[in-house]
């Protein structure tokens, strides 16, 4: 009898159990990620909507802490995206009808939220709250373009936007209006003429264009001289009276509401959208009564009113970025065929329309960094810009926030950037001082030191043989002296 070894028949064995084994797995393996990634819902299912909330909060918080400083006021894209409702209840729905909908709020850029919704709306001023009949969840913002700036928030009320369904007392209407609620506010940093049209009037504009007038401005933080001074372009954009929110005593009812203003850039609005920083400037034309769309000269070439227009932006020592030598700056362009005038835009008295009157009728703006330069949405198109920028290092900031927004106002820029030899922080410090020889050292120590060395203490002398060659070049890139 012979015997058939074992040995040869073990491998076969030990791979067909293998084999099996691996088939088991797989099959465990795929139940596993259809459980996961099947569309049909469980109970237990987490909300892609939160997903998305944290997925965004997560990306804006890696990318915000990459930014430069000098970047960080760049041109955002404003597609929306879902924004986190502080102290949300309910569903966690975006608060319309159908679960499908945009979120009630969403991030319309890095700087700015805005949140909208159609219903029975109903709104309480004096507590900064709006109830509306479909909302399924209770969402909070602060209606100011600078989300991320805790301290111009600090200045700016917080409103909410709560489920007027949800068993609480509703207030009865006092008034109706067919038109669409829109909410801002006016606190943050206004005041100042940049963030004036930067963080409030022109994200205004862009959001409220689309009514074509059916929008009524609720103002939060109301400052009565700070509406006084630009009231003309709020009636531009509404056809209703502007209302001081905080105070109001009425429960306004509408159909629609906006709380929050569209961020895009400095000065600026992405043409993509629909509508231009030149419709932005059409529209200050009209507020402002301003004659001259575009830098044409007026007569023939022998008429004196064909003489380009030169205006020098004036500022006091005691502020800071002056001219010490600004009577000598007028005389030198005078001498080169300018009509030349000296304006300061910041004095008390400063009349809006009036000094937006005498910019529109000048060819040429010049001025120091600084918010004087804001003006410039008043000059004609075709018009000249030149920036003197500070001693220190200081391009990036004439660059972000008037040389980039001059290219979308039809506006030619000059850049003038002072030497060491024309600031009078030479006579502050010792030669050797790093505020002198090292400007990058003194930015490492935070804005606040920026500020105070380069922008507060510093004035300026330009140098009149340097300067008039940029006044020259001003004139060349103007039509005056053409024949056409």
């Amino acid at each position: 009898m012979k015997f058939r070894s074992s040995a040869r028949g073990e491998p076969r064995r030990f791979g067909n159990v293998a084999l099996m084994a691996l088939m088991l797995c797989s099959l465990v393996a795929l139940s596993l990620i259809r459980a996961r990634f099947s569309p049909i819902g469980s109970t237990g299912a987490v909300d892609p909507k939160a997903v998305s909330v944290v997925a965004t909060e997560a990306a804006a918080a890696e990318a915000s802490a990459v930014v430069p400083v000098e970047e960080e006021d760049k041109e955002e894209a404003f597609q929306p995206k879902v924004e986190h409702a502080s102290d949300a209840a309910g569903d966690g729905a975006g608060g319309g009808s159908s679960s499908s909908s945009k979120p009630v709020c969403y991030e319309t850029s890095r700087r700015s939220d805005t949140c909208e919704v159609a219903g029975d709306v109903r709104l309480v001023g004096r507590s900064q709250t709006i109830y509306v009949d479909v909302l399924k969840q209770e969402w909070k913002t602060k209606p100011y373009c600078r989300k991320h700036d805790t301290f111009a928030l600090s200045h700016v009320k917080e409103w909410s936007l709560k489920p007027a369904g949800d068993g609480s007392a509703v207030p009865e209407c006092t008034s109706n209006s067919s038109a669409t609620a829109f909410v801002l506010s006016t606190g943050g940093f206004t005041g100042n003429p940049f963030h004036d049209y930067t963080d409030v009037l022109i994200p205004a504009f862009i959001s409220a264009h689309r009514f074509a007038g059916e929008v009524q401005f609720l103002v939060s933080s109301y400052k009565p001289w700070w509406m006084n001074k630009y009231i003309q372009i709020f009636q531009q954009m509404s056809r209703y009276e502007v209302i001081d929110i905080d105070a109001d005593d009425e429960v306004r009812c509408y159909r629609s509401v906006v709380v929050g203003p569209t961020f895009h850039k400095e000065l600026g609005v992405d043409p993509s959208s629909g509508i231009s920083v030149v419709d932005f400037r059409k529209m200050l034309r009209n507020a402002f009564g301003l004659e001259r769309a575009t830098a044409t000269p007026s007569g023939d070439r022998w008429d004196i009113r064909r003489r380009p227009r030169l205006l020098i932006i004036s500022r006091r020592a005691s502020r800071g970025r002056a001219f010490m030598n600004e009577r000598a700056m007028a005389d030198m362009a005078g001498s080169l065929g300018f009509d030349v005038r000296i304006g300061d835009p910041d004095t008390g008295s400063t009349d809006t329309s009036k000094f937006a009157r005498l910019v529109n009728s000048c060819d040429v703006m010049v001025g120091v960094h600084g918010a004087g330069l804001t003006n410039m949405v008043f000059l004609p198109a075709g018009a000249v810009l030149v920036q003197v920028v500070p001693y220190g290092r200081l391009e990036w900031l004439a660059r972000n926030t008037f040389a980039e927004p001059s290219a979308g106002m039809e506006i030619l820029y000059l850049e003038y950037v002072v030497q060491l030899d024309e600031t009078t922080l030479s006579e502050q410090y010792p030669s050797n001082h790093l505020v002198l020889k090292d400007p990058m050292a003194i930015h490492k120590q935070g804005w606040d030191a920026l500020k105070t060395t380069y922008l507060d203490k510093q004035n300026v002398r330009p140098h009149l043989g340097r300067l008039k060659n940029t006044f020259l070049q001003a004139l060349k890139m103007l039509p005056h002296g053409r024949d056409d």
